[in-house]
């Protein structure tokens, strides 16, 4: 208990609910519009129930740490009950929180159930990932793919704590103000379990991962959906929160004295960086060690110098990499947060490999370069899978890093080059490469005046450019294309050879949600513009859209008639998905001074 509040007593309590139900009132009366009453209709019920739950200073109320009175058991059941009734899975949600009911005196606020919520999901996600570990086979494949389960199941772990973390920290304001985030954790939770299931080949044992997965990912599914009600409930009906806690900030963001204009700057950008991150990075940026082919620089190779990185570093660490073609596979590891790496041109620093999926090896780890670890920048860069259309899948470039950037880089490859696993990601003026679903995965992700390369699949393969992954209707995750360009490499349009049909996009997942906008669509590219993935998977629940393209691909009377594509949307719906707004962006990358455009482009 902290001792600040140790002199709260019935009748200061009783006055604070009062004032409380006061400011409620003033609040409905003064704010008018659909949206507030939607809230009130929807979650006006938990209010009750919270405020029911309090007495009136006998012993269903007590004083408590979190700067509030404890609700009795009936009311805290009501508040789940409201709560839960806003999920796609109320019995299941109902039953995670019936410790907290059971409980009352160790749930002081609603605050404490949305991180019930979260904690609720770590046993179903440890059980499932477990199930992976009792599988006995001599299948390579099957191998394969419980070490991947393995090595995913450490990260939903970690970013289950920092979720739970963020609602510790953050109190009502870790909610109201830093719900994006904790959202985004969430969804990568889904991604990594979906990644542990794709690594088995199809038959039994992958329908058996898919089902122990289930009780896990409606847990998450569940807690996103409390998250993002939450936002708004406590926000417009002030109830009670952690006190001490709602002055901290959520994450590694700070308040900087030199640049008071720019609250929330990430603390590992000192002021003599920022001064150097402004213009061309490769130009001014001091790097801490050089990697060249040559021997003019300190290591020879990538995978030395971050060998020789130090276990604990303050700020960014950048290495340059000097031209050269580097044959090496290359993981910045989650330990290696805010890792800056350039090169002297796309197409003259270049790292390769060629893993691929039909020699043995899952779509997970085929990748020739991995960013795991938060705020990696890769600036000037090329990524290379050279295994070829006959190899499948094969990945160029993996992303797993949050707050991740690319800039000036090339990602080649064939089937599945870049793998935009999870979490947010920006790439500005990128140029990527392939053939089938050569941009795929389940992250947050704007791609800004970037070229995608469609290439010349095998003769019975069609070309999809995106294949977006978003597993569950809440998750905050999507593919943005803004101000980008599709492009052939002349192979594609080879008239001796049988005709490829190109596409926009596929659902990978049943939500798979994609925005192509302010882009150059060429005529090479399909009028139907999307592909199906299987049947009708995914036909309704998907959400695809278009706005203000142009060339002679662009055109949407032929496109398809599913009912989640939207067509020509909205200005207003458009702007829902540019850098700020879709990927709360200006704190994370202002600070770098890669160029950026936070809005819409015209």
């Amino acid at each position: 208990m902290s001792t600040a509040f140790s002199d709260f007593g019935p009748l200061t309590e009783r006055r604070r609910v009062e004032r409380q139900r006061q400011e409620r009132r003033r609040f409905m009366v003064a704010v008018g519009g659909a949206s507030v009453l939607l809230i009130i209709i929807v979650m006006g019920g938990a209010a009750v129930a919270y405020n029911a739950g309090f007495g009136d200073g006998g012993s269903s109320s007590s004083s408590s740490g979190d700067g509030g009175a404890q609700p009795s058991l009936s009311g805290v059941s009501k508040i789940i009950k409201a709560m839960c009734a806003q999920t796609d899975y109320r019995d299941t949600c109902e039953k995670s929180l019936a410790k907290v009911a059971s409980n009352a005196s160790a749930s002081s606020s609603p605050r404490d159930i949305v991180r019930a919520s979260v904690a609720a999901i770590g046993d179903a996600v440890e059980k499932a990932f477990d199930k992976s570990g009792e599988i006995v086979s001599d299948d390579p494949r099957v191998k394969a793919a419980i070490a991947d389960c393995k090595e995913i199941y450490e990260n939903a772990r970690d970013d289950l704590e920092r979720t739970l973390g963020g609602i510790d920290a953050g109190g009502v304001d870790g909610l109201t103000k830093g719900g994006y985030q904790l959202r985004v954790w969430l969804s990568a939770v889904i991604a990594d379990q979906e990644t542990c299931i794709d690594g088995f080949p199809d038959g039994d044992l992958k329908d058996k991962m898919r089902d122990a997965m289930e009780s896990g990912k409606e847990l998450t599914s569940n807690a996103l959906a409390i998250i993002g009600k939450a936002s708004s409930f406590l926000a417009a009906l002030n109830l009670p929160a952690s006190s001490a806690a709602s002055h901290r900030r959520l994450l590694s963001f700070a308040f900087d004295e030199d640049t008071p204009r720019q609250p929330d700057v990430p603390l590992w950008v000192s002021r003599q960086q920022r001064r150097l991150l402004k213009g061309k990075f490769q130009n001014k940026l001091t790097p801490n060690v050089v990697v060249a082919k040559d021997g003019s620089g300190k290591f020879k190779t990538i995978n030395d110098a971050l060998a020789a990185m130090p276990k604990k570093y303050t700020g960014r660490y950048v290495i340059y990499v000097k031209e050269g073609v580097y044959d090496e596979y290359v993981t910045i590891t989650k330990k290696m947060a805010n890792v800056t790496m350039y090169g002297d041109g796309a197409k003259k620093t270049i790292i390769t490999g060629n893993r691929n999926f039909v020699d043995g090896r899952t779509t997970y780890k085929t990748a020739t370069f991995s960013a795991q670890g938060d705020g990696f920048m890769g600036i000037a860069l090329g990524f290379r899978n050279t295994a070829g259309a006959a190899k499948h899948q094969a990945v160029a470039l993996l992303v797993q890093s949050d707050k991740s950037i690319f800039l000036n880089c090339r990602m080649e490859g064939y089937q599945d080059t870049l793998y935009a696993h999870s979490k947010t990601q920006f790439y500005r003026n990128c140029v990527v490469s392939g053939t089938v679903d050569f941009i795929f995965g389940d992250a947050a992700a704007v791609f800004q005046n970037c070229v995608l390369t469609l290439r010349r699949p095998l003769d019975n393969q069609q070309n999809i450019a995106t294949a977006q992954g978003r597993a569950d209707g809440r998750e905050a995750t999507g593919f943005v294309l803004q101000h980008c360009r599709f492009a052939a490499e002349p192979a594609l349009k080879d008239a001796s050879r049988p005709a490829v049909r190109s596409y926009l996009a596929r659902p990978w997942r049943e939500y798979s949600r994609t925005l192509i906008m302010d882009s150059d669509i060429p005529a090479f590219v399909d009028k139907a513009g999307y592909l199906p993935w299987s049947g009708d998977f995914g036909l309704r629940t998907l959400w695809y859209a278009e706005y203000g393209n142009k060339g002679a691909g662009a055109a949407t009377a032929g496109r398809v008639s599913w009912p989640g594509y939207k067509k020509v949307i909205s200005k207003e719906e458009a702007t829902k998905f540019t850098v700020q707004n879709f990927l709360h962006a200006e704190p994370w990358i202002k600070p770098t001074g890669t160029p950026v455009k936070y809005g819409m482009w015209a």
